[in-house]
């Protein structure tokens, strides 16, 4: 299928999906890390970006990879998001395989499109083929480790550590020392992030390189055999060479709940697998932070920052049946705040 261009002209409004009841983990092909050597720059975002929309000059465009339910419906919650922050002209293209892509070349000119928001590793590959004078802000991936400069900034759907480590707490706060296992190829970016959110924290962060299954395995294999369950804990991050989901994962969380170690992930998918908790993606509000990201490229220009930069609109999934194993007294109140619970009530 080619590209249909769609005009979104509705405003929504900033409640939906406040709570989402369901989570959706993106496919391999549109949401991995794009593993290369040299390391990504970093870059604080700012609290906000007020706009005088009567500036912009042209409306923004949004491209997204054109695939079915329910992975669909995660790329619709974002541009939500991005509409409802934008209030004016946005201009959505999902992309098929087979796209036109002079077609859409011509048609982002005609609509004088300056910036372009990429939806997915799909979305950021066809951006990078754009018009010299396009800029592109970019997410649903993980990390872009080696970004063009037209790429201003790109929101990673990798949770905030420090967002991690303070919900841990919240559960555990007798937890003092976190392990991780991450390839550097692919994470050394967030580990940057991390070590410094555990400094903050008063946490004892111990993180151990792997690039391939075998180390990790290894690692993993001696944490676990000497973790102390009632002061340490485990980071599983969103990384394919240390986190293998057959070969990895069954082996951490069955000895994990064999020694009553907590195991806290980034993929909230493992969650319902037996990992205490995971924060995900609020996708509206993601979408209305890319939307500010946008229009401050068109009203600031060169002033706007870059990099990469951690998921912060986030929700909470946690799995009641791991915190009464691990002996956790959460209250209703907490419990209340939680916004995706396993076992599925």
């Amino acid at each position: 299928m080619g590209w249909v261009p769609l005009v979104h002209a509705q405003h929504i409004s900033p409640s939906i999906a406040a709570t989402q009841k369901a989570a959706y983990v993106f496919p391999a092909q549109y949401v991995s890390s794009l593993v290369l050597n040299d390391p990504p720059t970093l870059v604080k975002r700012p609290d906000s970006v007020k706009v005088a929309l009567n500036s912009v000059q042209g409306p923004i465009a949004v491209i997204y990879p054109d695939i079915e339910e329910p992975y669909r419906s995660v790329f619709t919650k974002i541009i939500e998001g991005i509409e409802v922050q934008a209030k004016s002209g946005l201009m959505s293209y999902p992309v098929g395989r087979d796209f036109n892509k002079q077609g859409l070349l011509a048609e982002l000119r005609r609509h004088n499109i300056r910036v372009v928001i990429a939806l997915g590793r799909h979305g950021l590959k066809i951006a990078k083929d754009l018009d010299a004078d396009i800029s592109v802000v970019a997410s649903g991936v993980i990390s872009e480790p080696n970004p063009e400069p037209r790429v201003l900034s790109v929101f990673s759907l990798a949770p905030d550590p420090a967002l991690l480590f303070e919900q841990l707490k919240t559960l555990t706060p007798s937890i003092r020392r976190i392990f991780v296992v991450y390839d550097p190829r692919q994470n050394g970016w967030l580990l940057r992030l991390a070590r410094a959110a555990a400094k903050s924290q008063g946490i004892e962060l111990i993180a151990q390189e792997a690039q391939d299954l075998r180390t990790a395995v290894h690692h993993y294999q001696d944490i676990l055999l000497n973790a102390d369950s009632k002061k340490d804990a485990l980071w599983l991050p969103q990384d394919s060479t240390t986190v293998d989901e057959s070969a990895v994962l069954p082996l951490v969380l069955q000895d994990s709940w064999n020694r009553s170690i907590t195991v806290f992930s980034s993929n909230v998918s493992h969650v319902r697998r037996g990992a205490l908790f995971s924060l995900y993606p609020n996708n509206v509000e993601l979408g209305r932070n890319l939307a500010d990201s946008a229009l401050g490229f068109l009203n600031l220009g060169s002033q706007q920052q870059r990099g990469i930069m951690p998921l912060k609109n986030v929700l909470v999934a946690v799995n009641l049946r791991t915190a009464n194993h691990l002996g956790l007294n959460l209250s209703y109140q907490q419990q209340r705040s939680f916004n995706l619970v396993f076992p599925e009530q």
